[in-house]
């Protein structure tokens, strides 16, 4: 895994030289955005801020982060496509085969002694995750007394989620992937293919409840017995890290699973103790007892 790690910074261009002026700009962006739309991203990691930061500008064609803040300020229409440059809006369907295969060997069977169950996927982006666990739990026989919450903070990512449509020319990625996570059947069960598009089935979105949820500022809505937060984490600093964790944490059941990105460790959270490894490879958790 740390070999893993070390390719995916080697492959991560270097970022350049900080400028004092676009960080002062920065800041008072995103102080900006909080003032005005109630979203926070001042405790989000720097380096990724400022790459995506750069992109919108070009976007809007503007000069500066400035220029930026001020259209934003005075055209409220600018902010929702801007919202997709600040999420990461990047998945797939069983995406990380090993992390779906480690749920069903090593957590599904846990699941099973709970007569009804709850699942928290949080910044579920366009849904791909929450599609990926709503057919793991109904190929495992759980799917109908479950209820999975599906948050993320970007409304158009929530509409996309929850229209559950993607382009075929992803569908043969997702396929490969469903049959690595260990799935017994066909991922082609659970989609119909029509104009150059996969729908997939409604039986699922009967037991997803899609709402806005963040991390930063909002608090728990439900305990659960399952969190899934992949690729999330990486995107906050340590102290916006070790709240949601904490999060995860007090909406967790006794004994309660976590999930997280292949790239992410709980090592240095204030909430490491709280856990014990379950399928270390696989970034799978387990919430002790007491905690």
């Amino acid at each position: 895994m740390d070999a893993e790690v070390n390719r995916a910074a080697a492959e991560t261009p270097p970022e350049p030289p900080l400028d004092p002026v676009f960080e002062i700009e920065m800041q008072l962006l995103l102080d900006a955005i909080y003032l005005k739309y109630h979203y926070d991203f001042r405790a989000y990691a720097g380096a990724s801020l400022r790459r995506r930061l750069r992109t919108a500008l070009e976007r809007f064609a503007c000069r500066t982060l400035s220029q930026l803040q001020d259209r934003l300020l005075h055209q409220p229409e600018l902010f929702p496509p801007l919202l997709d440059y600040l999420t990461v809006q990047v998945s797939d369907l069983f995406r990380d085969p090993a992390y779906f295969r480690a749920l069903r060997e090593r957590v599904v069977p846990h699941l099973r002694t709970y007569p009804s169950l709850k699942v928290w996927i949080a910044g579920c982006s366009s849904g791909e995750e929450v599609y990926s666990l709503a057919i793991l739990l109904r190929e495992e026989g759980l799917l109908e007394r479950t209820l999975i919450y599906a948050t993320d903070i970007n409304p158009q990512a929530l509409q996309r989620a929850e229209a559950g449509v993607y382009e075929m020319d992803r569908v043969p990625g997702f396929t490969e992937n469903h049959r690595l996570s260990g799935a017994p059947g066909s991922l082609s069960d659970y989609y119909t293919a029509a104009y150059g598009r996969a729908l997939f089935d409604r039986s699922l979105k009967k037991h997803i409840v899609f709402c806005d949820h963040s991390l930063a500022t909002d608090s728990v809505f439900a305990e659960v017995q399952l969190v899934s937060c992949r690729n999330v984490l990486i995107y906050f600093n340590r102290e916006l890290q070790d709240r949601a964790l904490g999060l995860f944490r007090e909406a967790l059941c006794r004994r309660g699973f976590l999930g997280i990105g292949s790239r992410e460790s709980l090592r240095f959270s204030a909430h490491a103790e709280a856990f014990e490894e379950v399928a270390r490879e696989d970034r799978v958790f387990r919430k002790r007892e007491g905690a």
